[in-house]
């Protein structure tokens, strides 16, 4: 379906669940550069057959021809949509954000936005999957080096150069997340791989959060690499499994 956007337009792309107890808040990955809602479609199926959420994929603006802020400025509107007309027309109340790597990024955006710009905080949970939340990059991205295993040092420098102007300043929380002040966030599930070059953005931002007064799960793969959750991959399957019991906790039946 068509919504408005900030520059026009905005698709969404929409997974319905057969007797949907909330809808999914969806943000894809791809370094702010590349991909689209449909990469996500195996993934966001089994989440709507298995946990039950109704899945809401975004279609936002992508760098390096619409830089910073275009995809949080999108993601932002979507969300608000989502507040004010999604939940009539979907008939469904309960909501959960989340997304993969660059859509990990965006939900925690999104969520710190919503909050300080528009006093808002309605969404039950979050799954936070193996998201980017230091644009300055963390230690494990720094020193992953070349091996491309999915993503690797060089990528990560790439995407980040291309999704952010020149002189951009990575402290800010909303560029890098991780630098927020994260009260009056949701319960998050993190859940990342041992192989993956971004795993101490999870390891760096779990606790944080829980620090702020929040609810925070880390769940980690061993040997998964970045992007496991799109793959047909044991480690794919328990940590659907263990979505759903974060999802039966937080937002219910």
């Amino acid at each position: 379906m068509t919504i408005p956007g900030p520059s026009g337009p905005m698709e969404l792309r929409i997974i319905a669940a057969k007797d949907p107890r909330g809808l999914y808040f969806h943000i894809h990955g791809g370094g702010w550069s590349i991909g689209g809602p449909d990469q996500n479609d195996p993934l966001l199926e089994r989440i709507a057959d298995v946990i039950g959420l109704t899945c809401v994929s975004v279609k936002y603006r992508l760098s390096p021809e619409n830089p910073y802020p275009c995809a949080p400025d999108d993601c932002e509107a979507a969300a608000l949509w989502i507040l004010r007309e999604g939940t009539k027309q979907f008939g469904l109340n309960k909501l959960t954000i989340g997304g993969e790597s660059a859509g990990g990024h965006l939900s925690a955006v999104t969520l710190l936005r919503l909050r300080d710009r528009h006093d808002l905080t309605p969404f039950s949970a979050a799954l936070m999957n193996y998201g980017c939340f230091d644009m300055g990059m963390t230690p494990s991205a720094r020193r992953w080096g070349t091996e491309k295993l999915v993503l690797n040092t060089p990528g990560i420098e790439a995407f980040r150069t291309s999704f952010l102007p020149e002189g951009t300043d990575t402290s800010d929380p909303d560029i890098s997340p991780l630098y927020a002040d994260l009260h009056a966030m949701p319960p998050a599930l993190f859940s990342v791989g041992t192989r993956d070059a971004l795993i101490d953005d999870s390891l760096f931002m779990a606790p944080r959060w829980l620090c702020a007064g929040n609810f925070a799960e880390l769940a980690l793969y061993p040997g998964a690499c970045h992007g496991f959750l799109s793959v047909q991959f044991a480690q794919r399957n328990q940590a659907v499994a263990r979505m759903v019991k974060f999802v039966d906790r937080f937002v219910g039946g």
